[in-house]
């Protein structure tokens, strides 16, 4: 691969996400960021002080520059489909922020608009890239901690009620898909599938309790059973104050392995055997516990797509990949939805 070939890129939707995607796109020797577009005045001003390159109206606009290779999508969820298709019909790969869209119908149908015009879809679950993610996956799959029986996973973070009321979309069932599972939480949820497998099946309840006038949940608790066997608890809630760190653990036959924010602990029969040592829980009542590290998680993530590209093989988190963290979020909603609330003493 010559050291000059440079993928390049343009940007569509220039909300906050935004500048931490340019970031890591211009952070790589390898990619080149060239255009990007917003309908908002404010935030084209916003972005063109930032990066230097040329801001469009729209993305019509942007899909004309045939320098353009690569297009990322970072719109409001429930209009990923729209713009990937726009992208993928101009022959332009897609690289879209999570989750890929608010349904699997609407994912499966990106994914296929893309095979058909040949160009990749990636899917940005930048945690994969975690230092700590990548050493729990791989003590879970080695065998260090025996077989799995139990999980535990948890994303209680705090955003308040401007957070929702601000944006015109958060919160929403069109744009966002939903509340705390979809838009905090999947992040962990694409996590557990990557580090343990398969979820056989679920059971869970939600609820709107400190949002009051949102459309979908800030709180949501599902128990989980994993094709390997392990059996799991899942919380998601956008409601607790001080915010705690996003904390995974899986238990095995022969010891378990903790990931608490990038923080890995490996804990066996004879004592902590290989461990960063973790922060404390709590404290800073941070919305994002992990925002100071997403520039260089997306960075990390960019990297490897850029390669898979410019290879001409598949990205790491693929459109078909991507689907399967969204098809968990919906299996969530669809047992909250249906759920048969028991009282247990009733009868007594």
């Amino acid at each position: 691969m010559s050291d000059e070939r440079k993928l390049r890129f343009g940007i569509v939707g220039l909300g906050n996400i935004a500048a931490t995607h340019a970031k890591a796109i211009q952070s790589l020797k390898d990619a080149e960021l060239t255009a990007a577009c917003s309908r908002s005045d404010a935030n084209r001003r916003k972005f063109s002080e930032s990066f230097d390159v040329p801001v469009y109206h729209s993305c019509i606009e942007l899909l004309s520059q045939t320098a353009l290779e690569a297009v990322v999508i970072c719109t409001p969820s429930g209009t990923h489909l729209d713009y990937g298709k726009l992208a993928a019909e101009a022959g332009k790969h897609v690289i879209v922020e999570k989750p890929i869209e608010v349904t699997t119908a609407r994912g499966k149908e990106l994914i296929e608009c893309c095979k058909l015009n040949g160009v990749e879809l990636a899917v940005i679950y930048q945690n994969r890239f975690l230092d700590g993610a990548v050493k729990m996956k791989n003590a879970v799959q080695n065998g260090s901690i025996g077989e799995p029986v139990m999980v535990r996973a948890a994303v209680k973070w705090f955003r308040d009620v401007a957070y929702y009321q601000n944006s015109g979309w958060r919160g929403t069932h069109k744009m966002d898909g939903g509340g705390a599972v979809i838009n905090q939480a999947i992040h962990t949820i694409d996590l557990l599938l990557w580090i343990m497998g398969d979820i056989h099946g679920l059971s869970a309840i939600k609820g709107t309790l400190t949002h009051p006038g949102i459309e979908a949940e800030d709180n949501a608790v599902a128990i989980m059973k994993f094709m390997n066997g392990a059996m799991g608890v899942f919380e998601a809630s956008t409601s607790i104050v001080p915010a705690q760190p996003r904390f995974i653990e899986v238990n095995g036959t022969k010891g378990t392995a903790i990931l608490q924010d990038d923080h890995f602990v490996l804990l066996s029969d004879e004592e902590n055997q290989a461990s960063d040592t973790p922060k404390e829980t709590g404290g800073s009542g941070a919305a994002d516990p992990l925002a100071g590290m997403h520039a260089a998680l997306h960075a990390r993530q960019y990297s490897q797509i850029v390669e898979a590209i410019l290879s001409n093989q598949i990205p790491q988190v693929s459109g078909e990949d991507a689907l399967r963290s969204l098809a968990v979020a919906e299996a969530i909603y669809r047992s909250a939805n249906k759920q048969k609330f028991v009282e247990p003493f009733e009868n007594i």
